[in-house]
């Protein structure tokens, strides 16, 4: 009888659990219940994402760069050198200082003491003033993509600026008015102006991109975590409207999390937002399920809490260069091309920023919902076909 009454005690227990894992409501509670529970996985789904909310874009918070150090070689030493580098001295980009020859610059450039330099060659002034064609010389290192844009354009705008007042001068003396020779310096003026990076600095630019790769990750890691502590406990089948539930309580968190970064981390730090805000919640919406839904079929896969961490933390940039957002998508390998679709970053990245930051309609980025809710169908399919072969073996090791 004692052993009777302990068996049904068991039963009973295992009975309330089956029932919160077979409802979505039953279900969708228990998970708020356990992330709460399991400080791990809060911190990688909850804490984590704020903490990268207040210190990625810190690094990239002056936008432009400015006084570049760079070197300048006069071989010519004249009244023309003389001009051109009291210019380049004056430009907010260029940070300049002499070298008296080429190899001293080159030694400089190696030693990472500049970024590049510029060599006025000699019989410069000469040259210009007999008209023939004259030319200096610009090099830096490509290495650094953001100051070598920057050595170039510093030192192309003080080199045209004096030639521009070079060809006036000649305009002048050959007896044309002022205003005239001016105008004719350049006959249709440019005027460049950014349209959704008006600071056209780097934050801007990568920092909203990141933004969706981070929310991506953590909400993946986190889940797979927690999908794997249910496995080892023997507490991860449920059925369909259970794993329903599930996901939507995990999606709700990464909902928040992307709520913080469109409301309050874009704004914290200036980046341009809020262009087409309820397209940006309904991506949020339908992103969030599709992560999360990833995330359990990664659980389910990796069987082991601590396995998620271990693989997905080296992945996160390889899905942000397979995106299309920092490399041409068209120029990648045929073979990633493809597969780059069976992530989520790939559609997201791109719709994130074009709602949120460019205020695109939600028409004109259909192609990036209609990715999302492929993979969240495929996803949710794999998810079930792992849970129906788990219930064979299940039944095999009954038998």
């Amino acid at each position: 009888m004692s052993l009777t009454s302990k068996n049904h005690s068991f039963t009973t227990a295992d009975d309330s659990d089956k029932y919160s894992s077979q409802h979505f409501l039953g279900s969708f509670l228990q998970t708020l219940k356990d992330v709460f529970s399991d400080k791990g996985v809060l911190l990688l789904l909850m804490i984590a994402p704020i903490i990268y909310g207040f210190f990625y874009p810190w690094p990239y918070s002056t936008e432009v760069v400015n006084h570049v150090p760079v070197g300048i070689v006069d071989n010519d030493n004249s009244n023309l050198s003389r001009t051109i580098i009291r210019y380049a001295s004056a430009s907010p980009q260029l940070d300049t200082q002499r070298f008296l020859n080429e190899q001293e610059a080159k030694a400089a450039i190696w030693s990472d003491d500049i970024a590049g330099y510029m060599v006025i060659p000699n019989g410069l002034e000469q040259q210009v003033m007999s008209g023939k064609e004259a030319s200096v010389s610009v090099l830096g290192n490509g290495g650094y993509f953001l100051l070598n844009k920057n050595v170039q354009t510093g030192f192309l705008k003080a080199v045209s600026t004096v030639s521009a007042g070079i060809k006036i001068k000649k305009n002048v003396a050959q007896g044309a008015y002022l205003a005239t020779a001016t105008a004719n310096t350049q006959a249709v003026p440019l005027k460049i102006i950014p349209l959704y990076n008006q600071t056209e600095g780097y934050g801007a630019y990568v920092v909203p991109a990141v933004s969706i790769l981070i929310l991506q990750q953590t909400l993946l890691m986190s889940t797979a975590m927690l999908v794997g502590t249910w496995y080892e406990q023997r507490r991860h089948r449920a059925s369909i409207r259970g794993w329903l539930g599930r996901i939507a309580a995990l999606s709700t968190f990464g909902f928040m999390t992307g709520c913080f970064y469109y409301g309050w981390a874009f704004e914290l730090h200036h980046y341009a937002r809020g262009q087409n805000m309820i397209g940006s919640l309904l991506f949020l919406l339908l992103f969030c399920p599709t992560v999360a839904t990833l995330g359990c079929v990664l659980g389910l896969w990796f069987r082991q809490r601590e396995r998620s961490m271990q693989l997905l933390i080296f992945s996160s940039l390889p899905m942000f260069f397979v995106s299309g957002y920092p490399w041409p998508a068209y120029q990648l390998p045929e073979f990633l091309q493809i597969i780059r679709w069976l992530i989520p970053t790939t559609p997201a990245i791109n719709t994130s920023v074009q709602l949120n930051q460019m205020g695109a309609s939600i028409s004109q980025v259909a192609l990036g919902f209609y990715a999302l809710a492929g993979l969240w169908v495929l996803y949710f399919m794999l998810l079930m076909l792992i849970r129906w072969y788990d219930s064979v073996q299940q039944r095999k090791a009954l038998l």
